[in-house]
């Protein structure tokens, strides 16, 4: 077992994910908004993570999403942070940033302010880009996990996520 302040079951799924994307020769990158690194900070536990993740971006801000993933400032006003079309664009940016083979983003609302009716507490949008496919074939998904706390749902999208990075 793996010493690690994190909970054990993102540790494994972390290793996973870091075992599999070893033995299939591929590097992956994640963008992060409302998970703020856990992604990135549950796959460097794993000791030779290194040759697996080439990239994390924690891009909390709309500003950071447009500077460092280059996400259309007309995507933000128009869908907003939590929407499919942004989570697709940092998947997109994070691909085009560090050069990986498979790009997850990761952007929702952990709570416990910041929801409104369409975009309550807990709700999670995911997607998925990979080297070589063809942009306009979006993979993205919304969750809605409900209002388990902050730490819940911080939690439950970091889990998803990283099932998502598996080859």
């Amino acid at each position: 077992m793996i010493d690690s302040v994190l909970p054990a079951e993102l540790v494994a799924a972390a290793t996973k994910v870091i075992e599999a994307n070893r033995a299939a020769g591929r590097m992956i990158s994640v963008a992060e908004s409302c998970t703020g690194g856990l992604v990135a900070a549950a796959l460097t536990e794993i000791p030779g993570s290194s040759d697996v993740l080439g990239a994390g971006f924690v891009t909390y801000s709309n500003d950071a999403k447009r500077a460092l993933l280059k996400v259309n400032a007309d995507v933000l006003d128009t869908f907003g942070a939590v929407s499919i079309a942004t989570a697709w664009a940092m998947a997109q940016g994070a691909l085009a940033q560090s050069g990986a083979d498979v790009a997850v983003a990761i952007t929702g609302v952990a709570g416990p302010g910041g929801g409104s009716a369409k975009k309550p507490v807990g709700t999670v949008i995911f997607a998925r880009a990979e080297k070589g496919a063809d942009p306009a074939d979006v993979h993205a998904d919304m969750k809605a996990f409900g209002d388990l706390g902050r730490g819940g749902v911080r939690l439950q999208a970091a889990l998803v996520a990283l099932d998502l990075l598996l080859p």
